[in-house]
């Protein structure tokens, strides 16, 4: 389809993922500056991000992304770019990203397939961030919350810098499920209540407001329900996602320490109330972010639901022109080649 709408021949891609299976850890690489008048040079920032691998893995498991926070040069800490500048020790901070690699694997092998070939891999979080999040958001420290179908991700990036994420293992579709059992009804009519009659917020619904199912869809008993009820369903499960947020927060001591705030993205962040809710439960300034790095197709694009698919674009855009303000490096492959195409991606992360 993609094909036919731009009229050209696809064969490469840009491709985001996300699973409950993502973990992320801190990680420290240290060299010895190779000029001989000490002066560091973009080589040397490669070979310090590149040092900051060398942790010991599962064989079950892969590096993805390797993202440096802050550079220290002879104990001079807080550096975010040490170019230029005068030593004998530099090192790097570095947040680690890595995955099941079967997983991966996999999702290569379906690309393959498909006779495409994988350009580079991000995770879907960090290419939403590319789209929706302002430079200023980045800088003041923000949180970009993405409640998708099967899982809900999640980044906190701060300083210009990403330093967790975490991918939770329940999404919009499990507020769907629990509709169905609620309602003793099937999935798709579940699907169906929830987005016409779905909202977060039980207390703005009264109780005497009802749902007849038979007029929902073809398949749908002739039976009629709460609507209260089924809002209480919803509200109970989106609860306990922003539960599971606040906890990650915690692991990082951020709960409510984030200037810039939210940002959502994801279709279930479109419920009515989920503003309200999110705000109350974190303790923190939120809203809904839509794209906003993309000109000519606004009208097309402005949606929540499709910020991770634009983010890939701008990343891919910014990657093919050799550099931009991108917060992820150009994918895994990169990851293990030699400095010299180290050098490539690094320069992505210094201002």
């Amino acid at each position: 389809m993609a094909e036919r709408s731009c009229g050209q021949d696809i064969r490469e891609v840009y491709l985001n993922f996300g699973a409950n299976h993502i973990t992320c850890k801190n990680s420290r690489g240290v060299i010895a500056v190779s000029s001989p008048d000490g002066e560091v040079t973009e080589g040397d920032v490669a070979r310090a991000v590149t040092a900051a691998r060398a942790i010991s893995l599962p064989q079950n498991r892969e590096i993805v992304h390797i993202i440096p926070r802050l550079f220290y040069l002879d104990g001079q800490d807080g550096i975010k770019d040490p170019r230029g500048m005068n030593g004998v020790r530099l090192e790097v901070d570095s947040l680690v990203i890595e995955a099941g690699s079967p997983f991966i694997k996999t999702l290569y092998k379906a690309v393959d397939e498909a006779d495409l070939e994988v350009r580079a891999l991000t995770l879907s979080s960090l290419a939403a961030a590319e789209a929706v999040l302002s430079k200023r958001q980045k800088e003041l420290g923000v949180l970009l919350l993405d409640i998708g179908g099967g899982t809900t991700s999640l980044a906190v990036i701060e300083e210009g810098s990403v330093i967790h994420i975490a991918n939770l293992p329940i999404g919009g579709g499990h507020i769907t499920n629990d509709i169905a059992i609620g309602l003793r009804t099937s999935v798709d009519i579940a699907e169906k209540i929830k987005i016409e009659y779905g909202s977060v917020s039980s207390d703005s619904v009264s109780k005497k407001n009802n749902i007849n199912l038979s007029t929902i869809g073809e398949g749908a008993e002739d039976l009629v329900v709460s609507r209260k009820q089924v809002v209480e369903i919803i509200e109970a499960r989106v609860e306990e996602i922003l539960s599971m947020v606040q906890k990650e927060l915690k692991k990082i001591d951020r709960q409510g320490l984030l200037p810039a705030g939210v940002v959502l993205i994801g279709g279930s962040v479109k419920l009515p109330g989920m503003i309200q809710l999110v705000k109350k439960e974190l303790g923190l300034p939120t809203q809904i972010g839509y794209p906003n790095e993309v000109d000519g197709i606004m009208d097309q694009v402005s949606d929540p639901e499709l910020a991770t698919a634009v983010g890939l674009a701008v990343w891919g855009a910014a990657q093919d022109g050799g550099g931009g303000n991108s917060i992820i490096n150009i994918g895994k492959d990169t990851i293990t080649d030699a400095v010299d195409k180290t050098i490539k991606w690094v320069k992505n992360f210094l201002p």
